[in-house]
């Protein structure tokens, strides 16, 4: 996966939830209770994406003092990517707005 590539969009959810220290639990939760429950990220599916994060070295496992628990951050570079992304989909955004607006006209 090169830096320049456009993220999932579950893996743009996590990284999202993940500006501040965030557990597996509680990162679904945010993602649910964000989206009024139009998104769910199942353990399964998140935790093959938080693998794939930390091998990119976008996220790092912030506090693994409780085995149960890990939390999860974002690097430098990961809050650069996710920076780079949000542009992108902002861009996305404005283009359909404006293709829209046009439409309606």
């Amino acid at each position: 996966m090169k830096e320049a590539e456009q993220l999932t969009d579950s893996m743009f959810y996590i990284m999202a939830a993940l500006t501040k220290p965030r557990h597996g639990y509680a990162i679904m939760s945010l993602i649910e209770e964000t989206t009024d429950g139009t998104i769910s990220i199942g353990p399964a599916s998140m935790y093959t994406i938080i693998k794939k994060l930390l091998k990119q070295e976008w996220i790092y496992l912030h506090d693994k003092s409780d085995s149960r628990r890990k939390t999860y951050l974002l690097t430098k570079k990961g809050k650069k990517i996710l920076k780079e992304d949000l542009k992108a989909r902002k861009r996305m955004i404005q283009l359909a707005e404006k293709g829209l607006e046009e439409v309606e006209e």
